[in-house]
């Protein structure tokens, strides 16, 4: 792989790291960069965070940085690991170290000064590279020739890679659909297979965390196929898979030029009715806030699927009214691509999809159906619905004299009743 040295020296030239390695590289202790910033800068991705190995204990790692003046936090100092805040940036900075004993999802590790040691106890190639404080790479694993061919590659035995962290099963295909080119890594997918007995020992919040990031990947639709033909998915979903399903929302995301939106994927892929946000929300620890979007796509996908006939504009603002209308629109593009929706109903739905739609809202209230002399009681209720179908008929008018008007319809009809 050809280097691009120049970037790897603005990598290295940024103000605070320069700082924090003028601080701990040095005085017989050596810091060099590591990991996901070296692998993304040479192939010209955006980095953001900033990882550090280093050969002195985090006690000497805290005691530098502290009397240089840096927030120091023992993020996993059980671990080696601390973190570092220079100038508002944080770096985690960890000690050279070795795994002693596993158990599948934590280790006890023995702290040392060989940076080749530490490269072969990591989990992929392409993650094991470092930069030292010159900008020149130092490959110990066959990273560079990895990286150039994109290929997802464990470091020595697949097998034993994993039995060390079951959660490596996971980013094995995270890293694929992230980073990959071409076929997966076959003696990384056989091990993976034979150990998917441990992703059952792993916390719920891990999984979480793994399968957004496959979500959001460029090649999650193909990844999740590989998952779910050897049986993964649905063991982590406890569950049914969808991958046409999520197909289609992909294919919509990219034709309305639209981000990923794992949460979206997610109900695609793992939903077949309301019910099921909630088993994902137990199985992946999902917050209140996706696990609501997560119901409203599987309610409306339910109802779209069992619904026959056309949509009007009108019977889309009335979806929305319910349903955020991004949930409206993704939920059509998922499940009913070849739906019999009219002309304004087709323009709403592009509209939401490009954001400029705005969601209907319907302007009456229960105050104002008592004030128009109904009762309090359940026949407010009934006659604010009877509002909102007649404001829905005229085209959601915003006008005083018009919501005057339908309230007062309403209102008649439901003495009339």
């Amino acid at each position: 792989m050809t280097i691009d040295r120049a970037a790897v020296a603005s990598l290295v030239a940024r103000p605070a790291l320069q700082r924090l390695l003028a601080v701990l590289d040095g005085g017989g202790e050596t810091t060099w960069i590591v990991g996901g910033a070296v692998r993304d800068v040479l192939i010209g991705r955006p980095v953001s965070d900033v990882d550090c190995a280093t050969t002195a204990t985090p006690e000497e790692t805290m005691r530098r940085a502290g009397e240089a003046g840096f927030r120091v936090v023992p993020t996993g100092i059980d671990h080696g690991t601390v973190t570092v805040i220079v100038e508002g940036t944080p770096f985690e900075v960890t000690s050279l170290r070795e795994d002693v004993e596993t158990d599948g999802r934590r280790a006890k590790v023995a702290f040392g000064r060989d940076f080749a040691a530490d490269a072969r106890r990591r989990d992929f190639t392409m993650n094991a590279l470092y930069a030292d404080r010159t900008g020149q790479v130092h490959d110990f694993v066959g990273g560079l020739a990895d990286l150039a061919a994109r290929h997802v590659r464990f470091i020595g035995d697949p097998g034993q890679r994993i039995a060390e962290d079951y959660l490596r099963i996971l980013r094995f295909f995270r890293f694929h659909a992230a980073y990959g080119s071409g076929d997966i890594d076959a003696a990384g997918f056989t091990a993976a297979v034979r150990a998917r007995a441990g992703l059952d020992l792993l916390s719920h919040e891990r999984l979480r965390t793994e399968i957004a990031k496959l979500l959001g990947a460029a090649r999650a639709l193909e990844t999740c196929r590989i998952m779910i033909d050897a049986g993964l998915l649905q063991r982590i979903f406890a569950g049914v898979t969808h991958d046409m399903r999520l197909a289609r929302l992909i294919a919509w995301e990219a034709a309305c030029g639209r981000r990923p939106d794992p949460v979206l994927r997610l109900a695609a892929l793992g939903t077949d009715i309301p019910e099921d946000a909630a088993r994902l929300r137990d199985r992946l620890r999902l917050s209140n806030a996706e696990t609501r979007r997560i119901h409203a796509f599987a309610a409306l996908v339910e109802r779209l699927n069992g619904t026959a006939g056309s949509w009007s504009l009108r019977d889309l603002r009335a979806l929305a009214l319910s349903f955020a209308p991004e949930i409206v629109a993704a939920a059509f593009a998922a499940s009913a691509p070849q739906a019999d929706i009219d002309a304004r109903g087709r323009n709403f739905l592009a509209a939401v999809a490009r954001g400029e739609a705005i969601a209907p809202v319907f302007p009456l209230s229960g105050e104002e159906v008592v004030a128009a002399g109904v009762p309090k009681g359940p026949r407010v209720g009934a006659v604010l619905a009877a509002a909102r179908e007649r404001w829905l008929d005229e085209d959601c008018p915003a006008d005083a004299a018009a919501l005057k008007r339908i309230l007062q319809q309403a209102v008649a009809a439901g003495r009339a009743g």
